[in-house]
Order: structure tokens, then C-alpha cells, then sequence
């Protein structure tokens, strides 16, 4: 199956070795997403809903550029830096996915790449076949 991998422009795919999502066949898996932007500016400082929310909007982007849509989304992962934060991440998720509903899982991690980050998600979406493949 053809591979085709799709760049968000931030420096650091080409620094670390990796691409915003790939795309396989029907399968999009998206890579782990934080609240920054392209010059490494956190959105959201202090506010786990609004970096959730923030990130997810990203993911859209993302998911489009590879023909895919948040109503593919089959799989979520949610890494927090404070699972006393987890309503507030749910309340963001629960905006993008209250119909789509995919499997979720969300876990406290020790640290992300700045303190400022307090969660990174990252998603697998499957395209329905529309035998355009």
C-alpha cells in the first residue's frame, strides 16, 4: 500500500525524524500532538482544557490534509503531566468526539518536552472505503 506522510512545516519533524500524521491505505495515525505552534509558542498556559482543545483543533488540520476527518477517529491517547486535570481534558475531547465516541485512553505521564505542556494526544482515524483508496 502506498505510504504518504503529511507535514504540519514545524522544524522539528525534520529534527527528531517524523511526520505530523501517515496515511495508509484507509488508516491516518497522527503523531503526538502539543499545544504549540510552529516557533515552539505553548497555547494555553496553565489551562489543560484550552491545550486540549487547541491540540484537537490541530489534529482536524492534520486528519484533513491526509482526506480524513475527526469523524474517522477510531482510537484517542491522551498523555497528562496531572490527571487532576482529566475533567477538563474530558470536557475538550467530549466537544470534538460527543457523537463519535472512539475508544479513548488517557494516562499521567512524568513530564512533556516543555513544563508548560500539560497533555499530548495523538489519534488513529480509519477512512471508510469508498473504493477510491
Amino acid at each position: 500500500m502506498p505510504r504518504r506522510n503529511i507535514s504540519s512545516g514545524s522544524p522539528y519533524e525534520a529534527l527528531a525524524g517524523y511526520s505530523r500524521a501517515v496515511r495508509v491505505g484507509q488508516n491516518v495515525f497522527v503523531a503526538g500532538t502539543t499545544a504549540s505552534d510552529t516557533e515552539g509558542k505553548v497555547h494555553g498556559v496553565g489551562d489543560a482544557y484550552l491545550q486540549t482543545k487547541y491540540i484537537l483543533e490541530k489534529i482536524e488540520v492534520a486528519l484533513k490534509q491526509a482526506g480524513s476527518s475527526m469523524n474517522d477517529v477510531v482510537r484517542t491517547r491522551m498523555f497528562v503531566t496531572d490527571i487532576s486535570q482529566s475533567m477538563e481534558v474530558s470536557k475538550a475531547h467530549n466537544e470534538f468526539f460527543h457523537d463519535i465516541r472512539p475508544a479513548a485512553t488517557m494516562v499521567q505521564v512524568n513530564a512533556l518536552v516543555s513544563k508548560e505542556m500539560l497533555i499530548e494526544v495523538e489519534v488513529d482515524a480509519i477512512i471508510p472505503d469508498t473504493g477510491n483508496t
